[in-house]
């Protein structure tokens, strides 16, 4: 995924009220920013840090700004969590996830399950392939500063993330495939795990889905202040 407009520089003073940011741009102005992600965003929001910001010309916008990355150390991380969906779907178009190829239809925010929706669905009308749920989970936290070391999931209790797992198992039941994918969007890391001591329900809950036989893809991302976020590398799950 490009960015449309380059990316403005700067540094982060805070990040408060979970969905505003204030950065002091690189011409030395300051301005909030919208965060668009509702997480703790723990081992990502270190005020000082640099970050790249993205600027709406849509008049109609409270905040014109977007924080779309920070740098922690020498590794670049997305924090947009509007960001994932497009990179994966861009990924399984262009045939770069091998476990999702040959599904022509590629479809995002689709109902399912109670009051839910999929953030992908792949068919195959005429192949005769089995509907795959593809459910996508941001993943940034890394509380271990060893380039490899695993990121985590999650940064905070979620009980929509446990909703999405047991709804996912539900459609492996009625006969499809169901995928929980993994995206780290930040260029360290060497594999996934869960952060059990945040969400042991979680950890326990993606346990399960997997005994019903959801699957799980895991996939690293370049992320570049001057041209976007893509997937370029599987990762393993460490459990």
């Amino acid at each position: 995924m490009l960015f449309p407009t380059p990316l403005i520089g700067g540094t982060l003073v805070k990040r408060y009220k979970r969905f505003l940011t204030d950065v002091v741009l690189d011409d030395g102005t300051e301005t909030t920013a919208h965060c668009a992600n509702s997480g703790s965003m723990l081992s990502v929001n270190t005020p000082g840090s640099r970050v790249w910001l993205s600027k709406s010309d849509n008049p109609k916008r409270k905040l014109a700004y977007t924080w779309e990355i920070i740098q922690i150390g020498e590794a670049m991380v997305g924090v947009n969590t509007g960001t994932p969906n497009a990179v994966v779907a861009e990924a399984i178009a262009e045939g770069k996830v091998p476990e999702l190829v040959g599904y022509p239809s590629v479809r995002r925010e689709v109902k399912y399950g109670k009051n839910s929706r999929i953030d992908v669905l792949l068919e195959d009308p005429e192949g005769g392939k089995p509907l795959c749920y593809v459910e996508v989970k941001n993943v940034t936290m890394k509380r271990d500063p060893e380039w490899t070391a695993p990121v985590e999931f999650p940064d905070g209790v979620t009980s929509r993330g446990a909703k999405h797992l047991v709804e996912l198992a539900d459609m492996v039941a009625e006969g499809h495939r169901a995928v929980m994918v993994y995206l780290v969007q930040r260029t360290d890391g060497g594999s996934v795990t869960m952060a059990r001591d945040i969400d042991p329900a979680y950890a326990d809950g993606l346990n399960e889905a997997l005994e019903k036989g959801v699957e799980v893809i895991c996939l690293g991302c370049a992320v570049d202040p001057a041209k976007g976020v893509w997937v370029d590398r599987p990762l393993s799950l460490a459990l």
